[in-house]
């Protein structure tokens, strides 16, 4: 595929998103901007040139990962000076997310360099739209290798009312599957495989049923965990500052948007907002 364009883009640096598995999944955009890039920084330069082949991109490629990223840094922050036009992309999805990236990123910003993200997959995002879960979601990235870092983190997590998403990988999901049992023992969740490749699968489960994998599944995997449910015992009644708030409200917002409101930041039933909602517009 060949795209051919007259535009200009300016100098800096670009954060392009690259496939997340099946190499169409690519912007137009984010094409045109590898096509006129001077350098491209690359993960793994053997990965990136699957996809920069397929879309004849012969810009110069410049390895960049976790392990040299700072060794890297001042001399690209001299070719960005120099005017020159540098992507950044990471062997698959969004650049920066749980991906090299962040050093470079914070001294360009020191340099007042241009920073422009090219939008498109992120293995994150795609997992929360087909989950089924809360909207609200809080990204965790891949789980540490240290046990009392990794107890710390998911007791403060298991607090969280919002989806949760890890990535890990396929190596250590076995590992892992006992923690998130003692955690999140009430929860569903939502393992994803492959995401957008050939062998593409959502694994659908409660936590309390998980069992280990006798085989270790292919590729890196993708958790979802849904949002913790509010313990209807724990529900408090509205307080006198709770009315006082919603009579401000009353004639000015629907009813349905100051239960939303109200029950948004407090552990109240929903009910009986509504109700005493309704109980103020009679009495009006």
């Amino acid at each position: 595929m060949i795209i051919k364009s007259e535009s200009k883009v300016k100098n800096g640096l670009y954060l392009v998103s690259t496939p997340i598995g099946n190499l169409k999944d690519i912007t137009f955009r984010a094409i045109e901007v590898l096509k006129l890039s001077d350098f491209i920084l690359c993960e793994d330069t053997r990965v990136s040139k699957n996809l920069l082949n397929k879309y004849e991109i012969k810009s110069k490629l410049i390895s960049n990962y976790k392990f040299n990223e700072k060794k890297n840094v001042s001399m690209i922050i001299d070719i960005l000076k120099s005017g020159k036009i540098i992507s950044l992309i990471s062997d698959a999805g969004t650049p920066n997310i749980s991906d090299p990236g962040a050093v470079l990123v914070n001294e360009c910003i020191q340099h007042n360099i241009d920073i422009i993200p090219i939008p498109g997959a992120s293995a994150v995002t795609t997992a929360v739209s087909i989950s089924g879960f809360s909207e609200k979601f809080f990204f965790y990235g891949f789980f540490p290798e240290k046990n009392k870092i990794l107890e710390s983190d998911l007791g403060k997590l298991s607090e969280l009312e919002s989806t949760i998403v890890f990535f890990i990988s396929s190596k250590k999901i076995n590992k892992i599957i006992p923690f998130l049992k003692k955690y999140f023992i009430d929860r569903k969740i939502v393992l994803c495989r492959e995401i957008s490749k050939i062998y593409e699968e959502f694994i659908r489960n409660d936590v309390k049923n998980l069992e280990l994998f006798k085989t270790n599944p292919r590729g890196e995997l993708t958790i979802v965990i849904s949002e913790k449910k509010k313990d209807k015992k724990f529900l408090r009644k509205l307080s006198e500052s709770d009315k006082m708030t919603i009579k401000k409200m009353i004639n000015k917002i629907s009813i349905k948007e100051i239960v939303n409101v109200i029950n948004q930041s407090n552990p109240i039933s929903k009910k009986e907002i509504y109700n005493y909602c309704l109980k103020l517009k009679n009495e009006i």
